[in-house]
């Protein structure tokens, strides 16, 4: 299988218009050929998650961002089916509230960062606070626009203490979008899942694009890259995400600790 992590890696500095991109691009990749590789990339993943919990020196973040609809969900439930739930906590940021509010934009991010030997899944993170934060106007724009220097800053500053990060962009078109609210309001087990909000928000769809692209072009760094995944098909987004985890996993290099005691002399009576 290709290195899907050079074809969707987003260069520190590069420029990205959303718009060009094709949200049902496949990278020559075939859906039945796709469907296996995944299956051993969630073996894969298994074995990686393990051997990160043996060696409890580093730590997985993995970001997930996307327009609503955009799969974040599905991406987590489909390619974290074969971890074991013991060593990974997802974290959703709705709307800070309560204490939240009375800190520092970032202050719950980092609460929510994985110990050693764990993974740690952001649905939504701390770019929502350049993205919805920017779209609506929640704070000026002397004040967002500070954020992306400090987001670097603070991933800088995890990563050197062996904070491995990788974040995720799930791109999915306009038309995309209208289909798959389509799809739960039509299906009465996916109702719940429907919000007017959801079409209220739509209506900023250029705006969030912008935010995007910017977070792309400020934020993609070399220790802490973004990658933008075509995700109309939701099988090729699960096979990309699980690819890179796993390129990810492996460049970490990890090794199993050596034995507390000498084994080769312990006997059973």
């Amino acid at each position: 299988m290709k290195h899907l992590s050079k074809e969707l890696l987003v260069p520190p500095g590069s420029r990205i218009k959303l718009a060009e991109l094709d949200a049902a691009h496949t990278h020559g990749v075939d859906k039945d050929a796709g469907e296996r590789q995944l299956k051993k990339n969630l073996d894969r993943l298994s074995v990686l998650q393990y051997l990160l919990y043996a060696e409890s020196k580093r730590s997985l973040l993995v970001v997930l961002q996307g327009i609503d609809a955009g799969g974040k969900d599905g991406t987590i439930r489909h390619v974290m089916s074969g971890l074991n739930p013991q060593g990974v906590k997802v974290t959703a940021f709705k709307v800070p509230e309560g204490v939240e509010k009375r800190h520092d934009y970032l202050w719950r991010v980092h609460q929510a960062v994985p110990e050693f030997g764990q993974m740690g899944i952001f649905n939504r993170s701390h770019y929502e606070d350049v993205l919805v934060v920017r779209v609506h106007d929640l704070v000026p724009k002397t004040v967002w626009s500070q954020r992306y220097k400090q987001i670097n800053d603070f991933e800088h500053m995890l990563t050197e203490n062996n904070v491995r990060m990788v974040k995720f962009l799930l791109y999915i078109d306009k038309d995309e979008q209208a289909r798959r609210f389509r799809e739960r309001i039509d299906d009465k087990t996916k109702n719940w899942k429907f919000s007017p909000a959801d079409l209220k928000e739509r209506e900023y769809w250029d705006q969030y694009m912008e935010a995007y692209e910017a977070m792309l072009h400020k934020c993609s760094t070399d220790c802490a890259p973004w990658y933008v995944i075509p995700a109309n098909k939701k099988w090729f987004r699960n096979l990309a995400v699980s690819q890179i985890l796993c390129e990810e996993l492996e460049a970490m290099k990890m090794r199993f600790p050596k034995p507390i005691a000498d084994l080769s002399g312990i006997k059973f009576e």
